[in-house]
């Protein structure tokens, strides 16, 4: 009796454990990896691209701007920000969040207290009882092209000559500098500005999402990430990794050519001891993100803190994040 039994629930637990045709399928869609697809040109990113970006305009006679973040097949995520866009009206807290999803040649935006429709660039939006249209933006750094002081050391210009002053520099895309490289020449105090383009890729999340990095002195990593429309933490665009936020989340759509422009000036040390920390002013596209920082110490992976003069490091993970117009001013 007790062997029959035994039979009887082994069967069952097995039977159990066989799933229908629909219900594997579905087990097996959500252990499926995102997508890592990388668009380096708008011609071959897609319908969703002419769709993601900022939007500006007036919504019962407030300021108002937008959000469109791309996740792929026709979904996007949506900021709503009260006053503006980031760095030119929004208070950096005030917003509301929604979802859109495109239909036909439409795109369908909702989510609580809001709605809306987007097509041809124009986005109807209603905010509770109050409506209005926002206009697709795209907005350029004030400081891209930005030409260097007659006394500026050129890092990377699109030549071929300036692409030997990194190690494991090469010229892609016809005239932009790969990441993975590290400068050779090394300063202690200095103005840096770095122009740096960050790849369209709808499907990959969080760090994995255009993710590179540059080491002031290879010690003190500026994150560089898409992270458009994201909260603004340290591990994102313009965060010191592990120790400071940006004061203000500046980071451009994707495939938008962005700016650091950055002063730096270093640790000093007595006898081995260091006696002041390196402190550091970040402005990301023009806006002021880090205002005289005083760092704690080196990022993770970072060269120790050290009285050496320390060169410049543009990390490698994997994604496209390109560069240009790269030069250095040491202060006297």
């Amino acid at each position: 009796m007790t062997r029959f039994l035994t039979c009887i629930i082994a069967i069952a637990t097995a039977t159990a454990l066989v799933l229908s045709p629909a219900a594997a399928q579905e087990k097996a869609k959500k252990k499926e990896k995102p997508k890592r697809i990388a668009f380096t040109n708008a011609k071959d990113a897609g319908p969703d691209f002419a769709v993601q970006g900022e939007y500006v305009g007036d919504v019962g006679g407030e300021k108002t701007g937008a959000h469109l973040i791309a996740r792929g097949d026709g979904k996007f995520d949506v900021n709503i920000l009260q006053g503006g866009l980031a760095g030119a009206g929004w208070d950096g807290a005030t917003k509301l969040t929604g979802k859109a999803i495109t239909e036909g040649d439409r795109t369908i935006v909702t989510g609580k207290d809001l709605g809306g429709d987007i097509a041809n660039g124009s986005f109807t939006l209603k905010v509770g009882d109050k409506t209005g249209t926002l206009k697709h933006v795209v907005r350029q750094s004030p400081t891209a092209g930005l030409k260097p002081p007659p006394d500026a050391i050129i890092l990377f210009d699109g030549s071929e000559a300036s692409v030997k002053e990194w190690n494991g520099g090469k010229l892609v895309d016809g005239n932009l500098l790969n990441n993975g490289v590290r400068s050779n020449l090394k300063f202690r105090d200095f103005t840096l500005h770095l122009e740096f383009r960050l790849p369209y890729m709808p499907y990959s999340r969080d760090q994995g999402r255009g993710n590179s990095g540059l080491y002031l002195q290879e010690r003190y990593e500026i994150q560089i990430l898409d992270s458009f429309g994201l909260k603004g933490r340290n591990n994102e665009c313009g965060g010191f990794y592990g120790h400071y936020d940006p004061l203000v989340n500046m980071c451009l759509p994707p495939l938008t050519w962005q700016t650091y422009d950055v002063d730096f000036t270093a640790a000093r040390f007595e006898n081995g001891k260091r006696v002041s920390p390196a402190v550091v002013t970040v402005r990301h596209n023009g806006v002021v993100i880090h205002n005289q920082r005083e760092m704690k110490g080196e990022s993770g992976g970072g060269r120790k803190e050290g009285s050496e003069l320390g060169g410049f490091l543009l990390q490698n993970h994997g994604d496209p994040v390109h560069f240009r117009n790269i030069w250095v001013a040491e202060k006297r």
